[in-house]
């Protein structure tokens, strides 16, 4: 029989099957894939908080844990966990289930970011969610049944009148024999491997990842990584977006905040007002207006001020540039193509606000030109509040001004050689809009999130005035005329 988890039956999980056909499954590996790191120092605690362990733990295993965090599984720690079962003798069934429970709370917040997206993905399709780990089926059912997962395959702890006897019931569910146990409940719930879908860290996981169709390298290990390349797997990181690299746990954002800073282009000087305003954590959707190619500058050390990267909503045109839409994307920009006729880049915007990650988006769409660049009022399209609705994230307003002394829309390059008279860019941030608080009807959220990004412009940009022919000149792009 399957190790059913709790939550909604394989019977009832038929969206996308014709009659007859198999099951689709998505097989998770737990620790260092749908975890952030190691479960271990969790279990320890709620075993501890039953009686059954103590929170200290061996000598030296914070190191260890710390290690691992890093590197992955090795033969040493499983070795430690296939000595577990032995730990268990005498432990009461009873008390160490209501230790799994406690363990699901703690867990919880755990869980990368992403790892709930695609979790919510894989269950819209109507494919089965199964876990599959090495940690006693006992510690992580509840666990799995808070998630929402349909069966859990796991190591099981063999029992008698109501104790544990130290000894496996059945086989120790890791590597190889994680495959089998896998193949076994595949084949008593009439699921297509070949059509599933599997995630790991872990090159021990490798034979279950070789089976099904569809094969992830999350966070992988160092062996794994050689592996998901040579065998082209997709390689993921469930913390950050799809396509975002991730290396030691560290990604091209947390480098450039330490070699980039506004020193480095000693052509502007910038000054960035109401950086505490925007939420250090959660969804966050940045909007601001836009006036200079040098915007994107200004909203990066922006971003750096806050600590947290910044998913942009980018055009075409710059991430698919040379180098440079690499870097955009390897950023976490959101490519955005007007001609394509389909909502894709909102679609990704969307998912990377339910990763719990803040997303920047110039309402605009793209720098005003001639005599429109010097409208007081601002004219956004409705993707910003369409955003706020499907995510229910807050809209913090932001106001830039100066950009466009340092790079004019006529210019194809910046205005490198103001060194000795930089002029000043300008960044305010206002306070954040609940995504409940906008109308319902999204071009008067619209107007609202506009209006407030107008309302930290400086006095003289939100009156009409006539510019000068050179004005109109240098906000048209290079060579066109108004």
């Amino acid at each position: 029989m399957s190790n059913t988890a709790g939550g909604t039956s394989g019977q009832d999980r038929s969206r996308g099957r014709g009659p007859g056909e198999p099951h689709q499954a998505a097989i998770f590996d737990l620790d260092r894939t749908l975890l952030t790191g190691a479960s271990t120092p969790y279990i320890r605690k709620a075993l501890a908080a039953v009686g059954l362990a103590t929170e200290r733990g061996l000598p030296g295993e914070g190191i260890f844990l710390r290690i691992y965090d890093t590197l992955g599984e090795s033969l040493p720690h499983m070795a430690l966990a296939r000595l577990a079962a032995f730990a268990s003798a005498g432990w009461p069934v009873e008390a160490a289930k209501k230790a799994g429970e406690l363990a699901a709370e703690l867990l919880a917040p755990q869980v990368a970011p992403f790892a709930g997206v695609i979790i919510d993905e894989h269950r819209s399709a109507g494919r089965l969610l199964v876990l599959a780990t090495t940690t006693p089926h006992h510690l992580i059912a509840p666990f799995a049944r808070a998630l929402g997962f349909d069966e859990v395959v796991a190591t099981r702890y063999a029992s008698r009148d109501g104790s544990f006897t130290g000894r496996l019931d059945g086989s120790f569910v890791w590597s190889g024999w994680k495959l089998a146990a896998v193949r076994k409940w595949a084949a008593e719930a009439g699921v297509d491997l070949a059509a599933s879908f599997a995630y790991s860290d872990s090159v021990y996981d490798a034979p279950l990842l070789q089976v099904v169709g569809h094969p992830f390298a999350v966070n992988p290990d160092p062996r794994l990584r050689a592996l998901a390349l040579a065998r082209r797997w997709p390689v993921l990181h469930l913390d950050v977006p799809q396509g975002v690299p991730k290396v030691a746990g560290i990604e091209p954002f947390d480098v450039a905040v330490k070699l980039v800073r506004p020193q480095m282009m000693p052509f502007a000087r910038f000054d960035i007002r109401g950086a505490e305003r925007i939420p250090k954590r959660g969804p966050v959707i940045v909007a601001s207006n836009h006036r200079s190619y040098f915007d994107v500058a200004a909203v990066g050390f922006l971003a750096a001020a806050t600590g947290r990267p910044l998913r942009f909503l980018a055009k075409k045109e710059l991430t698919d540039a040379p180098v440079v839409g690499y870097l955009a994307r390897a950023m976490g920009a959101i490519r955005v193509d007007r001609g394509s006729g389909t909502d894709e880049s909102l679609s990704q915007a969307i998912r990377a606000l339910k990763g719990g990650d803040a997303v920047g988006i110039f309402p605009q769409g793209t720098i005003p030109r001639g005599r429109e660049f010097f409208e007081p009022v601002l004219a956004g399209k409705t993707g910003v509040a369409r955003l706020a609705r499907a995510s229910g994230a807050p809209v913090v307003p932001v106001a830039i001004w100066g950009t466009e002394n340092v790079w004019p829309r006529s210019a194809h390059f910046p205005r490198v050689t103001q060194v000795w008279k930089p002029p000043r860019v300008n960044v305010r941030v206002g306070e954040p809009i609940p995504a409940e608080a906008l109308p319902r009807d999204a071009a008067e959220a619209t107007r609202v999130v506009m209006e407030a990004i107008m309302a930290l412009l400086p006095e003289e940009l939100n009156g009409k005035r006539e510019p000068t022919a050179e004005e109109i000149r240098a906000a048209m792009p290079p060579g066109r005329r108004e």
